[in-house]
């Protein structure tokens, strides 16, 4: 049997959601072990003179306890 938990993070990035994502799971997998998946709940993007300047998700990631 096996028991998983559920974390939600926040992550940035200057050039897209894919990139936000992955520096995310990047950042979380340095500090929580056996990442399973993960679950983008939101995305926003920043504004600047009428351009997008930044992207950020909201993810809730799951990863299984030992």
């Amino acid at each position: 049997m096996s028991v998983a938990k559920i974390i939600e993070i926040s992550a940035t990035s200057n050039d897209s959601f894919e990139d936000a994502i992955r520096q995310g799971i990047d950042k979380a997998s340095k500090s929580v072990d056996n990442i399973k998946g993960a679950w983008v709940a939101e995305q926003k993007v920043t504004v600047e003179n009428g351009k997008i300047s930044g992207y950020r998700v909201d993810m809730r990631v799951t990863f299984v306890l030992k």
